[in-house]
């Protein structure tokens, strides 16, 4: 994918609404993919994935509705490590939602994503 069209996805991403990271271009209809940092607003605030959601982990099951209530939806967690986002895919698996991923830790992440730092 060449960097203009990059840019375009992810403009087109934000545009869209926070969360949503991944477009099919192959797809009729595309499925929205909810990116959601689970580490605490201090180190959100430090730096995050592009159209990350902050949600702290201790929160998830209660707050997740604020981004979506489909028990289907692709729902893609990270923190520092990848320990607290284990955590609270436990506890979405747990609530009901079928497609949520453990993605690991920001500084690996934002080496392939972009991120605000």
């Amino acid at each position: 994918m060449n960097k203009r069209w990059t840019n375009w996805v992810v403009a087109a991403a934000l545009a869209v609404g926070p969360g949503l990271m991944s477009l099919s271009a192959n797809a009729p209809a595309a499925e929205p993919v909810f990116l959601i940092d689970v580490r605490t607003p201090q180190e959100f605030a430090e730096g995050h994935l592009v159209g990350a959601v902050n949600i702290d982990y201790r929160e998830i099951t209660a707050k997740i509705d604020s981004v979506t209530s489909d028990k289907n939806a692709r729902i893609e967690l990270y923190c520092r490590s990848g320990n607290r986002s284990g955590i609270a895919l436990g506890m979405l698996k747990d609530a009901g939602y079928r497609n949520a991923v453990n993605l690991g830790g920001f500084e690996t992440l934002r080496q392939t994503r972009p991120a605000t730092r």
